[in-house]
């Protein structure tokens, strides 16, 4: 039974939805101290949070059992990924389910600050009928600058288009094609900001983002530009837009969000040309809904490992069309124990190929799982996808994707060569049908062996008697052989055996067949 922790508020639907699922327990204790966390998150499985609760790298070392933190929402900057990642914990976010209520609150605030809105309401609630002193301003014909081009601005540009605006957009990551499609003009930063009648925030915080709205960017907006931000409050430097607002430069700012919050000692509380809203951005009832049921799906799935949907650490994408990539990753797994079984020493080195339509676009996912192998009976404690390209880079081994290795004539073949001081191995697998995983290669041997139960690996010279030796022994220790593989150079040369038992050999038997002359090396492994 997975526990499930909640320290923050959660929709109704999503603890419905929790209350359905019967391998998974949870508790919601909202408003807990670090301390209190601390003490209680040993035991469970995952955590739920919203932006409330800091999940730091203490609460993480604390979680001994903890294998997944969910944000119930977008932004993660109160859960230190860097942490999470090293000890192999899921962070995942619901990065879809709000974006129509952003979207909205963005214009919302758009208009609301244009005409007066809320301090005309003010006024009426007051008893005042001076309309003269709200004149605002059309929306239609006006240019909107978006500073980042992704869900949520894509949705912010459809609705701004239907008021009559013209859209341009800054955004690095987003191709001219699909600023066509959008009827929306793909411009630099330096280009944006003198065009711009208002100016709408969409972007992630980043080392290059925090503080994008300073002294220096506000110098090269068109003077009485109206500034808009729902997306993160650090995106702006606050003390430089107050000034701005106070001197006219900034005709008025819309705010959703503070770089403290709640925004205590602010300089922009208090503006008459700023309007406030306490981050409502995530907050109407569908939003609230699909984020909770979302979030509570995905951890669950997480658990279960049948899914990492929207997972931010992972080091590979994962979407929907995880459980069809599994079966290569389970493969690379099995290679990489393989390699670590089959090396004389510690590895320093690892390179990975991949051939095939299933495959090629897989070589980070590959290349995760291959380490996650390698690493199984070198690390204390978890030991995932997430972590293990961390813990191995700390052991020292190096990755990179290569093209040189020897390829068979299979489809979607993984192939992996390993270092170490003095020697190396290559190994290569394949999935039969799409689902049978074969070994096919080590090295210069050629075979389709079996990698899974207990395997004898041994080479030998390829003389007259071997394999009925190793027969005669492993039947005098009743040890039965279910499947026996064998590639070879050419005739008398040399050979190697896969030899998958039904049990595992004691060490006189190793020694035993150690003493055989022909046999050059015996390795035992389990898969």
């Amino acid at each position: 039974m997975y526990r499930i922790l909640i320290s923050d508020k959660l929709g109704t639907a999503g603890l419905e939805r929790l209350a359905q699922i019967t391998d998974a327990s949870y508790d919601m204790k909202t408003g807990l101290s670090k301390e209190e966390l601390i003490a209680i998150i040993p035991d469970y499985d995952a955590l739920i949070v919203r932006s409330d609760t800091k999940v730091d790298a203490d609460i993480l070392a604390a979680g001994s059992n903890l294998k997944v933190v969910g944000r119930a929402g977008i932004g993660v900057d109160n859960i230190d990924l860097q942490a999470a990642s090293i000890r192999g914990i899921i962070v995942m976010n619901t990065p879809t389910a709000n974006n129509i209520a952003t979207a909205e609150q963005t214009m919302a605030l758009m208009l609301a600050v244009s005409r007066h809105t809320a301090v005309a309401h003010e006024s009426v609630k007051e008893g005042e009928w001076t309309r003269s002193k709200f004149v605002g301003t059309q929306l239609h014909g006006k240019t909107l600058g978006i500073i980042g081009l992704g869900r949520i601005g894509r949705l912010v540009a459809e609705r701004a288009k239907a008021f009559g605006m013209e859209v341009v957009a800054f955004d690095p990551y987003v191709s001219e094609e699909v600023g066509r499609e959008l009827n929306v003009t793909l411009l630099d930063l330096d280009e944006l900001l003198p065009q711009a009648d208002y100016i709408t925030l969409h972007t992630a915080i980043s080392p290059e983002t925090i503080g994008m709205i300073n002294a220096e960017t506000i110098s090269q907006m068109k003077d009485g530009v109206t500034i808009i931000n729902a997306a993160r409050g650090k995106l702006i430097e606050e003390q430089a837009l107050a000034a701005a607002l106070q001197s006219g430069k900034v005709k008025a700012a819309a705010l959703d969000v503070y770089s403290a919050e709640p925004p205590r000692e602010n300089p922009l509380i208090g503006l008459s040309n700023v309007l406030h809203t306490p981050h409502l951005g995530a907050s109407s009832l569908e939003a609230q809904r699909d984020v909770a049921v979302q979030m509570v799906e995905q951890i669950v799935d997480a658990l279960r490992g049948d899914d990492f949907r929207n997972t931010l650490n992972m080091p590979f994408r994962v979407g929907p069309g995880f459980n069809a990539i599994r079966p290569y990753m389970d493969l690379a797994e099995t290679i990489g124990k393989l390699q670590a079984g089959l090396a004389d020493g510690p590895i320093t080195q690892v390179e990975v190929q991949a051939k095939g339509e299933a495959v090629e676009n897989l070589i980070r996912a590959i290349a995760a799982a291959l380490l996650k192998g390698i690493l199984h009976n070198q690390i204390e404690g978890p030991l995932n996808y997430i972590n293990a390209p961390v813990l191995a880079e700390k052991q020292g081994i190096a990755i990179a994707q290569t093209m040189d290795i020897e390829a068979l004539d299979y489809p979607n073949l993984i192939s992996c060569r390993v270092k170490w001081e003095g020697g190396s191995h290559a190994v290569a697998g394949v999935l039969f049908g799409g689902s049978e995983p074969r070994i096919v290669q080590v090295d210069e041997y050629r075979l389709e062996a079996r990698p899974e139960g207990v395997i004898l690996v041994m080479q030998n010279k390829d003389v007259p008697g071997v394999i009925g030796q190793i027969g005669t022994i492993l039947g005098a220790y009743d040890v039965n052989i279910g499947e026996w593989r064998m590639g070879r150079h050419q005739p008398g040369s040399e050979a190697l055996s896969f030899i998958n038992l039904d049990s595992a050999p004691s060490e006189a038997v190793l020694d035993a067949l150690r003493k055989v002359n022909a046999i050059t090396q015996v390795t035992l492994l389990s898969l």
